[in-house]
């Protein structure tokens, strides 16, 4: 037989064994992989105890979006950015110049939402 030969049986034998041990490897991926819970399961609180920010529900009618000209519904006096994830109580220092894409009823349902309170 000649080298070039000998090569080629060797090459074909190489790629046939690699592409074994990749199909071993994906196939023990697959069936390997426990499956993850999306969220942590949320306990209702105790009889008595009290609730915390955290453990707010939030529903469909959370947020409300800012009226046409920039104001808020009388329903949601608090104003939030989204782009800064803060928002604004009435009274605030930047209450009047914030322009707020979303407004909550409740500064607990901000921070459940995610959202901060401004510092001033």
């Amino acid at each position: 037989m000649t080298s070039i030969a000998t090569a080629l049986r060797r090459m074909v034998f190489l790629l046939v064994l690699a592409a074994g041990v990749g199909a071993v490897v994906s196939w023990r991926r697959t069936t390997s992989a426990t499956p993850t819970p999306s969220a942590p399961p949320q306990w209702p609180p105790l009889p008595g105890q009290s609730v915390t920010t955290s453990q707010v529900r939030l529903d469909a009618q959370t947020w409300l979006l800012a009226l046409d000209d920039g104001s808020v519904p009388p329903s949601h006096p608090i104003k939030a950015k989204d782009s800064s994830k803060i928002f604004h109580v009435p009274g605030g220092r930047f209450y009047d110049r914030t322009k707020p894409e979303r407004c909550y009823a409740t500064a607990a349902t901000a921070t459940a939402d995610g959202y901060r309170q401004s510092k001033s």
